[in-house]
């Protein structure tokens, strides 16, 4: 359902961008100490868990989430996200033990696992075809925009006022973003109440098949963003550096610049040939943290890793609607959410679980990022070279 207009920007696409600020940025900022918080548990041993099971049940929502967003609407599952982000966060000055406290982490994971796709899916129903790179670039700004800010604001907090008050703040914006969803209009045309049947999930449920080659892409991209995640906030702090969410900041602000300038780079130059830019640099990246853990290495692996998800994570989701049947969108979507908390959680518990507290196993979880980086620039080579056969023998046009 898009709009008669051709502008994309109108008042609920700014608020849907608003909101998605205060919602990323309450679940970012408590990132870079929770590290050290379990750790004080005496949970120093699952710091790999912390993301790893945030993701799990992002990735297990999944399914259900897109299958009530094309069913029940949009509106009602971002909000759904948004209130469980909110509990969460006033729950954790409560948890003082590490069973509960990833139990929480657990529980946590399906404010992540809903507002995302219904979001994507609300964004592809308001906006063009033809602007799709750009509309997801814009709202990836304010989304990065808050996981940008969080961090380093969530780590001054805590310093300042103490871990409870940083929780607390968290809270107050996943309440601001409900707050704003509440004036939003439904898009979805053909809404039905919900009904417990609707969480009878299937495999067709599950995976969308239009969408496999974003499924593998997004799922190596991800690795990183799970090792990342769970190894910066030690690499910060054995390098010195006091503000563990400074690294976060570095690099979405890199993403941010990126996502600014070159939001509508996929619209005119394809999907393919972006994500096969930005696999190299996240590839050259990672690798940098692998082998000069040194201030300029890190601060230019943040950078780095910041162009590449600036760009490949809008374009994703763009090829993802491309890709995907009208009638099966928030499925579609699923099934790339699913792929990057998969990702993500694998990423974190592997690499959580190989360091080990071990300063030198740390560069091989960098170099095993790196080379994923690579086989995904492999990959959509392969997938570029099937789709012109296809072109040729089929005269399927359509941009890739």
């Amino acid at each position: 359902m898009n709009p008669p207009s051709s502008s994309i920007y109108n008042l609920q696409f700014w608020l849907l961008c608003f909101s998605n600020f205060l919602f990323s940025a309450s679940f970012s900022m408590m990132i870079p100490e929770l590290p050290e918080h379990l750790s004080n548990m005496g949970g120093q041993e699952y710091i790999g868990y912390i993301i790893a099971l945030f993701t799990l049940t992002a990735g297990l929502a999944r399914p259900f989430s897109g299958k009530v967003t094309d069913t029940i609407g949009r509106v009602p599952v971002m909000a759904f996200g948004s209130i469980v982000c909110c509990i969460g966060a006033l729950c954790y000055p409560f948890v003082h033990v590490v069973w509960a406290f990833l139990l929480l982490r657990l529980l946590h994971g399906f404010s992540t696992g809903t507002k995302p796709t219904a979001t994507a899916a609300y964004i592809a129903d308001i906006v063009p075809e033809n602007r799709r790179g750009e509309a997801a670039g814009m709202l990836g700004i304010f989304t990065a925009t808050g996981m940008s800010i969080a961090p380093t604001m969530g780590s001054y907090i805590t310093l300042w006022f103490g871990i409870n008050t940083m929780f607390y703040l968290a809270a107050v914006f996943a309440l601001l973003s409900i707050a704003i969803l509440l004036n939003m209009k439904e898009t979805l045309a053909e809404k039905r109440p919900f009904r417990l049947g609707m969480l009878k999930i299937g495999w067709e449920d599950l995976f969308e098949p239009r969408v496999l080659a974003v499924f593998i892409v997004m799922f190596s991209v991800s690795f990183a963003s799970g090792v990342i995640l769970t190894l910066i906030p030690d690499l910060s702090k054995t390098l010195g550096i006091e503000n563990k969410g400074l690294f976060f900041t570095v690099y979405t602000v890199a993403s941010l610049a990126v996502r600014v300038f070159a939001s509508k780079v996929s619209d005119t130059h394809g999907r393919v040939p972006v994500l096969l830019f930005s696999v190299v640099v996240l590839a050259i990246g990672m690798a940098i943290l692998g082998f000069t853990q040194s201030e300029f290495g890190f601060w230019a692996a943040a950078i780095l890793f910041g162009v590449s998800w600036g760009l490949n994570t809008p374009t994703l989701t763009a090829w993802t609607i491309d890709l995907s049947h009208p009638d099966f969108r928030g499925r579609a979507l699923a099934t790339m959410y699913i792929a990057l908390e998969a990702g993500i959680g694998v990423g974190a518990w592997w690499s959580g679980w190989w360091y080990g507290g071990d300063l030198s196993r740390m560069s091989f979880a960098f170099y095993v990022s790196a080379v994923l980086g690579a086989l995904s620039f492999g990959y959509l080579l392969w997938w570029r070279n099937q789709k012109a056969v296809k072109v040729e023998l089929h005269g399927d046009s359509r941009r890739v």
